[in-house]
């Protein structure tokens, strides 16, 4: 109990750094797809990408740690286990940037669909981003590839994602699929969860609504009870006068 505590402090703590930190990613591995940097340039990008991805490293071997049950804690966190130990993956972490979506939540209130709507968006949009950068990064230079910029890249993750697929544009490459793949997966997920989560909030209503109803229902039937109960004890008394 002692270590689960501790786990808990210590994610508690590190969400906004390590937010930051994929913040930071985003931006390195933006300006290494879309401006292919050379020379010193290319190398300091290089070291910062690995730098980064050892603070997540570090953070993954905290947690597992400080877990009460190790073995059960790999195996409930194998995807963030993929993520430190395949590079192809690691664009995969700028997940956790979806907590930043939270912040919307002071604009839209506080409102059950407002949270949806907030972290939909939030997570889509950063979702297509960083497919659309994988994706350009692997499939731009390959022969009789059809992806060769960043806005054909950005238009096939949106059908992609969606669902869609007009097949105007597909990878070639067997990276460039499996990024479609988790890409499909990904939009699938987003909408499995935010149908999920709405089914349960109108079901958690209905629930409440009922209980309410029956509460007044009860309470209007007690107020019977008394009432009758008055009128047999005027009623007895006036048979006694």
């Amino acid at each position: 109990m002692e270590n689960q505590a501790k786990l808990n402090r210590w994610e508690q703590r590190a969400e906004w750094p390590l937010a930051a930190v994929a913040i930071a990613f985003l931006t390195v591995y933006s300006v290494q797809v879309l401006g292919r940097p050379q020379g010193v340039e290319a190398r300091a990008l290089w070291v910062a990408t690995w730098a980064i991805w050892g603070i997540f490293v570090i953070d993954y071997l905290v947690r597992l740690a400080l877990a009460d049950n190790r073995r059960r804690w790999l195996v409930r966190h194998l995807l963030d286990l993929a993520v430190v130990a395949l590079p192809l993956l690691r664009p995969l972490r700028l997940l956790r940037l979806v907590i930043l979506v939270g912040a919307l939540q002071k604009a839209v209130g506080n409102a059950f669909r407002g949270r949806i709507v907030a972290y939909t968006l939030g997570g889509v949009g950063l979702l297509i981003y960083v497919a659309s950068l994988a994706v350009l990064e692997q499939e731009r230079d390959q022969p009789g590839a059809l992806i060769t910029s960043f806005g054909k890249a950005l238009w096939w993750s949106i059908t992609t994602v969606t669902t869609v697929g007009y097949g105007d544009l597909y990878p070639v490459t067997n990276t460039g699929r499996i990024v479609a793949v988790l890409l499909m997966l990904g939009g699938i997920s987003l909408i499995g969860v935010v149908t999920a989560s709405l089914a349960s909030w109108i079901v958690q209503r209905v629930a409440e609504e009922d209980a309410a109803k029956q509460g007044a229902t009860a309470k209007q039937v007690d107020e019977l009870r008394a009432e009758v109960h008055a009128l047999a004890t005027e009623l007895r008394r006036h048979r006694t006068d």
